[in-house]
């Protein structure tokens, strides 16, 4: 089995353990706030994290180098979690991620200002096409009309977009412990200070539902890593729409959930031009800064740390060995 297969197969199953992820937060996101599952994800998550922050050895302090730019991404990020998490609660599986599909769309145009990115005719109008195919799902005026689930998972591609540009920006300057510890600070503190308003006591099973969706995302994480380290970004990045698939069974196995139409037509759209512009920025004449293929991440939350910052790390340790 050559490399970029088994980047391939290690990426569908990376995107498989993070699916599976998100039905634990459509589960608990019935009878608890974000806010709660949230707090106690991140909680669970803590010390797999710890451990891997013990092992920097580098020399250096958690101050950041670009303090505001540092701010306003732990600040995304931690928006983007509570978005993110309340659109799973009040949507069907599969029109959450058609609409964080949308996130190489936002990347790309944001990168323009950011990062001084040039977009040509033929990526601008791939942009345009799966902006049309969001309309399509969301279809104002259609349907049961836009509701506050929808914004929250618009508000959550726009934040998680802007979290992977900033990164991009200056992940080259920044300690990857301030990028991985900063927004989960963040996190943990806001959500505890907003816990004694929104706590519902939880039995049990549900807390360790909370430790499974850790686990869930350690394993995703670990999944991808080794998929970056042995296929191509464009190999790998793609393999993020499969996610729709896990969303049509997951979907009809525990919510009774079904894929209408114009979902489907609109997740097509949307599909086809973040694939269009994941190929035209591992075009060299295309793009220099490669803002999609170089973000590495799925949605950029609170409750778990950047890929690509563990990946910085995981190279860094084999450099050394």
């Amino acid at each position: 089995m050559n490399s970029s297969l088994r980047g391939a197969l290690l990426s569908l199953a990376a995107f498989g353990f993070y699916a599976t992820h998100d039905v634990v937060v459509k589960l608990l996101g019935a009878d608890y706030t974000a806010f709660q599952i949230i707090f106690f994800s991140g909680l669970m998550g803590f010390p797999l994290v710890t451990i891997m922050l013990m092992g920097d050895r580098r020399d250096g302090t958690l101050i950041p180098r670009h303090p505001w730019w540092t701010a306003l991404r732990t600040v995304a990020a931690v928006v983007t979690g509570v978005m993110g998490f309340f659109a799973f609660s009040k949507l069907p599986l599969a029109q959450c991620y058609a609409i964080f599909f949308a996130m190489p769309l936002l990347i790309t145009l944001m990168a323009i200002p950011l990062l001084g990115e040039k977009v040509g005719p033929r990526r601008g109008l791939a942009v345009i096409a799966g902006l049309i195919g969001v309309i399509i799902v969301l279809r104002p005026g259609g349907g049961d009309g836009l509701g506050i689930g929808h914004l929250a998972a618009l508000g959550a591609a726009v934040t998680g977009a802007l979290t992977s540009v900033i990164v991009r920006k200056i992940g080259s300057e920044e300690r990857s412990a301030v990028l991985m510890l900063y927004p989960m600070v963040l996190s943990f503190l806001a959500m505890g200070v907003i816990m004694p308003f929104v706590y519902v006591p939880m039995p049990v099973e549900d807390l360790a539902l909370t430790a499974v969706m850790a686990g869930l995302g350690m394993l995703g994480a670990l999944a991808i890593i080794a998929a970056y380290r042995i296929a191509p970004a464009v190999i790998v990045a793609p393999m993020q729409y499969s996610q729709i698939i896990w969303a049509a069974l997951y979907g009809w196995m525990f919510f009774d959930e079904s894929i209408d139409l114009f979902t489907a037509i609109g997740t097509g759209v949307i599909i086809a031009s973040g694939i269009y512009i994941v190929l035209r920025e591992d075009t060299p004449l295309v793009s220099q800064n490669r803002p999609v293929l170089e973000s590495r991440s799925r949605l950029d939350i609170g409750t778990t740390p950047r890929i690509s910052s563990w990946l910085k790390r995981f190279e860094r340790g084999a450099d050394r060995g």
